[in-house]
């Protein structure tokens, strides 16, 4: 029987090399991988705005006309224009002849125009941006006001041409003229003619409000309401306000007002009137802009209040620390160096001396340096520290807390000194150029309690 030749083992030393290193790589992976990052943020110029939004309910002087005859009526005028005395807003076509004629023309050449176009474009924008389920109601008053200004924008593209239908068809009808120069609306609700101090709470229900839009083309009676003039560019916004939002208005005699569906801010003269229940209302008056808000009579906007510049930073950064308090003038130099520090007082069995201990200041008031207090500080409570040139000491224990972020710019975690100005949910806006405090395009930590001060950040 042959005995079977058993290999001898080689050990390859490059292949243990190589499952040693990648073993170690593995372990650094997994490491990294496992390990919580320290996230960081880079300190910007900001600002946070203090703003209170509000619904407000629009007046303004308008005079609303009446028709003395019945018929078909239709506008010469477009929502929003500007007309000047003795300009004709619109016929009355008794027989209905014009209203077959215009409907005759309409459909061989109803055409809507760019501007046409951009008009409706902008009410709808206007209602999206403006929409909640509160007001749902208003989606009928936007379909009669879209209907009516497709009807007036056909009829008033094809009336141009009015003065050749006249002649071939012989068509008779009556036209109507301003009585006074003004802006032209269809819309009426009633509100016109109120006065600011008889203004309600009721007033500002709107799931009861509506508004009339005499359509192009419609059959109207003696004494209907069919447009109305605008006769100023003056016009007033009246919205309910708090006690605690006419204290925080107390004094002020104009507000920095946001609209935000027109992209629009300016500046309103601000008053508060006491309405006819009571209650108190603010009152912005303005003298331009009107034209934009013609067709409106509730608008929402908001008010700006305050605006503070400085540094922005999250909420998160934003920790705080015990410091140990010392007098301004014990301070002093050490003798070798241009370091700043205090002189300690050590007692040993030759017998009491003084000791310079540099130190790193994070804030100084009006009689107080704030040093650094715990495992890292030179001091301890019950320490001694000598006034330079004196015989003076001052025991240190008293402390106060300061709130700050920890800078990471050099690699590892410093906590830097913030001073608050303005605050929302997400973000700080602090005082920029503070002698102990952050800069521009500085690096703190995002998460202040993921870290501790001193520790080694990679970034």
């Amino acid at each position: 029987m042959q005995a079977q030749y058993r290999r001898p083992l080689n050990i390859n030393v490059g292949m243990i090399i190589f499952a040693i290193i990648f073993v170690y790589l593995s372990f650094c992976v997994y490491t990294y991988i496992k390990k919580e990052k320290i996230q960081f943020y880079e300190v910007v110029e900001g600002d946070i705005v203090t703003d209170h939004g509000y619904t407000g309910l629009i007046l303004r002087q308008e005079s609303v006309q009446y028709t003395d005859r019945a018929g078909y009526i239709h506008y010469y005028v477009r929502e929003g224009k500007r007309a000047a005395v003795g300009s004709r807003i619109y016929s009355i076509d008794e027989t209905g002849n014009l209203a077959s004629l215009l409907k005759e023309q309409n459909e061989n050449n109803a055409v809507l125009t760019n501007d046409n176009l951009s008009e409706i474009k902008r009410q709808l924008t206007h209602f999206s941006m403006n929409y909640s389920d509160l007001t749902y109601d208003l989606s009928y008053s936007l379909y009669s006001s879209l209907n009516a200004s497709v009807s007036e924008y056909v009829n008033f593209n094809t009336l141009e041409s009015l003065d050749s239908i006249m002649e071939q068809t012989g068509a008779v009808f009556w036209q109507v003229q301003a009585p006074a120069s003004g802006v032209v609306s269809y819309a009426i609700d009633q509100y016109e003619g109120m006065e600011a101090s008889q203004i309600s709470a009721a007033d500002f229900e709107r799931s009861g409000y509506s508004k009339e839009i005499t359509k192009a083309g419609q059959r109207i009676a003696v004494s209907d309401a069919v447009y109305k003039l605008v006769t100023s560019d003056d016009w007033s916004i009246l919205f309910p306000i708090s006690e605690e939002q006419m204290a925080e208005y107390e004094g002020k005699t104009s507000l920095h007002v946001i609209f935000n569906s027109r992209n629009l801010e300016t500046e309103g003269d601000f008053s508060v009137i006491t309405g006819s229940d009571g209650n108190f209302y603010g009152k912005l008056d303005f003298n331009q802009y009107m034209v934009q808000f013609i067709s409106d009579r509730f608008v929402n906007f908001e008010v700006e209040t305050e605006r503070l510049d400085g540094l922005k930073i999250p909420v998160t950064s934003v920790t705080s620390k015990e410091f140990y308090l010392i007098p301004l003038d014990y301070l002093a130099q050490g003798g070798d160096s241009n370091d700043t520090g205090f002189l300690k007082a050590v007692y040993s069995e030759s017998g009491p001396s003084v000791e310079f201990v540099p130190v790193t200041i994070y804030n100084s008031t009006d009689e107080y340096y704030y040093i650094e207090m715990g495992e890292k500080s030179p001091f301890n409570t019950g320490d001694f520290v000598v006034k330079p040139d004196s015989d003076d000491r001052y025991q240190i224990g008293s402390s106060d807390s300061l709130q700050g972020v920890y800078n990471i710019n050099k690699g590892y975690a410093v906590f830097k000194l913030i001073e608050i100005l303005k605050s929302n949910e997400e973000y700080y806006t602090v005082r920029k150029g503070m002698s102990y405090g952050l800069s521009v395009y500085d690096h703190i930590v995002l998460d202040a309690d993921t870290v501790y001060e001193g520790q080694l950040i990679y970034q």
